[in-house]
């Protein structure tokens, strides 16, 4: 989910009394995610902000993971590349995020085909598929330590009355051509634990520690001669028909092109503020399990979501804790979002207890919010917008914005050196709401 992430100030740190007969007292992270406490890295300062004048052929906007995957991307086929971040890299909703690298968009394979059509539906799964083969390649490549590992997820269902539904898009993923297979009540209770009613199983899938994967990235762009600024918010942006110029508190980056990758539309892109839904997701970190505490929950190594509206997601860390997310909901004011945040904690842990009952006995170590985009089908903006010149866009990922980030990244650099390319990026194009469906 690559946006801004809220994290409440670390002072609000709390103690808890544990429920571990076997521990003392633990403490809960309130508000600071998972992935940030671990690294101790990310408590130092990384790259400078922007002083003077630079230049550059192509400026990116956001240094979050999808920033990340641009910077890199053009760096390595020889663009220069300038990255302005606004305050740090890797944080924001990558920070935030259970960092989840699926090929499965937020819609159904079924609801883009009312939507797009059969074949656009079919070609944006299987391009978020090469989104994923793409990252995790590029990630094992350059060595980066971020805890890549490739997961099957598993997408499930409790309730009786949907099983029909899911069984269709089952069979519907199938004929796509996607590696997935039908579990029935007894093979999802043998593989996850969990008393349900069916799932699909989807192979190709992959997770990352999203902080170290970020940082990772941006590494090996600035091996490739990528500069990269912290603490340079990009307060104006000048277009002309030469380039643009990117007006920061400490200096200004002249630049052919410019790349958004903010996650969302910011205040300063207004007309595009509308086609973003800004809603807040919940994550919650056990502690580490011990063998025989992870045997008793029964969750395999799986990338783990229901069917709920809102969904829930699951899985496991590379240190044995099991990350719980979702309780989505709108984006509320700030004087009610410490209670929404509160009574959201509380609701994602039962709702998990009562999934998982082994998971009574599991003290949660660290609770945080974040805030993401979705658009109206649950797919990305990505490319060029008639009212913003020199301007291209990588924006609205909802639950998959690594995968989808990476691809963008590909599909812009086709953009800049002028590839060709044109019938994928009309898949996320602005105007894609104005064609009619193709099947």
């Amino acid at each position: 989910m690559d946006a801004d992430v809220l994290m409440r100030r670390p002072h609000l740190t709390e103690s808890k009394a544990t429920a571990n007969p076997e521990s003392t007292v633990m403490r809960l992270h309130v508000g600071v995610p998972l992935w940030v406490n671990q690294d101790s890295a990310s408590k130092r300062r990384r790259y400078p902000a922007l002083r003077g004048a630079t230049a550059a052929d192509v400026a990116v906007i956001g240094g979050g993971m999808t920033g990340a995957g641009i910077a890199y991307v053009f760096a390595e086929a020889g663009v220069n590349v300038v990255v302005l971040e606004s305050k740090h890299v890797g944080g924001g909703s990558t920070a935030a995020s259970t960092a989840l690298l699926m090929q499965e968009t937020d819609e159904d394979l079924r609801a883009l085909d009312k939507r797009y059509g059969r074949a656009r539906a079919e070609r944006i799964w299987h391009l978020g598929r090469t989104g994923v083969r793409d990252l995790v390649a590029t990630m094992r490549q350059l060595r980066v330590p971020c805890d890549l590992a490739m997961r099957d997820s598993v997408h499930f269902t409790t309730d009786q009355r949907r099983v029909d539904d899911l069984h269709a898009e089952y069979r519907r993923r199938r004929d796509a051509g996607l590696a997935t297979m039908w579990l029935d009540a007894s093979s999802l209770r043998a593989g996850t634990g969990i008393d349900g009613e069916g799932a699909i199983r989807t192979r190709g899938n992959a997770q990352v520690d999203p902080h170290r994967g970020c940082i990772g990235l941006l590494r090996a762009a600035a091996r490739r001669r990528a500069r990269i600024f912290e603490r340079s918010a990009a307060h104006r942006i000048d277009a002309s028909g030469e380039g643009v110029v990117i007006h920061t508190r400490g200096g200004i980056v002249s630049a052919g092109r410019v790349i958004i990758a903010t996650g969302y539309a910011t205040p300063a892109f207004a007309p595009l503020v509308g086609r973003f839904q800004m809603k807040h997701t919940y994550v919650l970190a056990t502690r580490p399990l011990r063998a025989h505490e992870r045997r008793a929950v029964g969750l395999g190594d799986v990338l783990l979501l229901d069917t709920r509206e809102p969904y829930h997601y699951a899985r496991w860390t590379g240190d044995r804790r099991l990350l719980l997310g979702g309780e989505d909901r709108p984006v509320l004011p700030p004087s009610r979002r410490r209670h929404a945040f509160t009574v959201s904690r509380a609701r994602l842990r039962d709702y998990y207890v009562k999934l998982l009952p082994a998971l009574h006995e599991i003290d949660i170590e660290y609770a945080w919010e974040g805030l993401f985009a979705r658009t109206a089908d649950g797919l990305p903006f990505i490319g060029p917008h008639r009212r913003y010149p020199r301007h291209l866009f990588a924006l609205g990922y909802g639950g998959n914005g690594m995968t989808f980030g990476f691809l963008a990244a590909r599909l812009l650099l086709d953009t800049f050196l002028e590839r060709g390319n044109e019938e994928d990026l009309e898949l996320f194009a602005f105007g894609r709401f104005r064609k009619k469906a193709i099947s």
